[in-house]
């Protein structure tokens, strides 16, 4: 099955306890797009760059199934940029430089063959563009996923309630959907986000694990415990990544396989954090993710011994 994303292609200056990595390539629909090109060869992607962004990075992605038509190149313009600073803990991290640049005018075209895309990941980005890519489909996905940001909430919250009543997963961290819902309680948060559209939510927690919501039915994947994390920037994006490509290669909307879905997002979002940017998620290997996989299992297989 065919996977349409839309996000952000760009670079980013990363800084973390472990030292710093300038101008490297990041952006949500690069790491979503490379995360799931590992489980299904049919993905289709879009967004904008400048004529700097780097050629080889573009012909690895499409050595790697991407399809690139709706990547649209502005010649003479500068691609978007972001840098930050992570602390000691790695949860919190401080924006230092934000470049629209070429996403300042962003918009959105989806070339015809595109508007048949069977599963389709909206990545985070003005709730209004996200808007606009489900309204050019041709006809609806089988499931339309989307991730957004407490800025949003802040700043367009109109328009990130119209949206949401469009998708079927919406994928955040533990943070926002308390924003969204005005609820601390997870649970209820996500019954609270249900009712603004969603069918499932998906409550990313970091080194905490994920939860997966839907109707009444609950499950946790855990984290994988690693004993360095060099950069968590993209972690998010790579699991949506893995959750959709997953999907898409099962064609499967069921919620056991949603919750093996939720796994497989999870072990690629672990290999993103050990290296820089996206440098570990081109480079594994099917013995590498089936490994990580079957430790995810040994996290959670026990014996329960139940009294009858």
């Amino acid at each position: 099955m065919s996977l349409l994303t839309v996000g952000t292609v760009a670079f980013d200056d990363v800084q973390t306890p472990f030292g710093r990595a300038e101008k490297i390539v990041g952006g949500a629909a690069t790491y979503i797009a490379l995360s799931a090109s590992y489980y299904t060869d049919d993905i289709k992607i879009v967004s904008v760059v400048g004529d700097d962004f780097p050629k080889e990075t573009l012909s690895m992605m499409e050595n790697r199934g991407i399809d690139l038509e709706g990547l649209q190149i502005k010649e003479g313009e500068k691609s978007f940029f972001w840098a930050g600073k992570y602390h000691d803990n790695m949860n919190e991290r401080d924006t230092l430089d934000t470049q629209l640049n070429v996403l300042a005018d962003f918009d959105p075209v989806l070339p015809k063959s595109y508007q048949q895309a069977d599963y389709l990941m909206l990545g985070n980005l003005t709730p209004s563009i996200q808007k606009q890519v489900i309204e050019q489909m041709a006809k609806r996905p089988k499931l339309v996923g989307m991730d957004t940001m407490n800025f949003w909430m802040d700043t367009a919250m109109e328009s990130l309630v119209d949206v949401l009543k469009l998708v079927d997963v919406l994928l955040i961290n533990d943070e926002e959907a308390r924003q969204l819902s005005g609820e601390y309680s997870l649970v209820k948060a996500a019954a609270l986000i249900h009712k603004m559209g969603p069918k499932i939510i998906v409550v990313k927690k970091g080194e905490h694990g994920a939860l997966l919501f839907q109707g009444d039915q609950v499950f946790f994947a855990p984290a994988l415990p690693l004993a360095e994390v060099f950069d968590p920037t993209g972690a998010g994006d790579t699991f949506a990544g893995g959750f959709m490509g997953y999907m898409a290669s099962t064609d499967d909307l069921s919620f056991e396989n949603m919750k093996r879905a939720v796994i497989y997002g999870s072990a690629m979002a672990s290999f993103c954090v050990e290296k820089f940017g996206i440098e570990r998620i081109t480079e594994l290997s099917e013995d590498e993710i089936t490994e990580r996989i079957v430790r995810f299992v040994q996290l959670v297989n026990f014996d329960a011994k139940l009294k009858v």
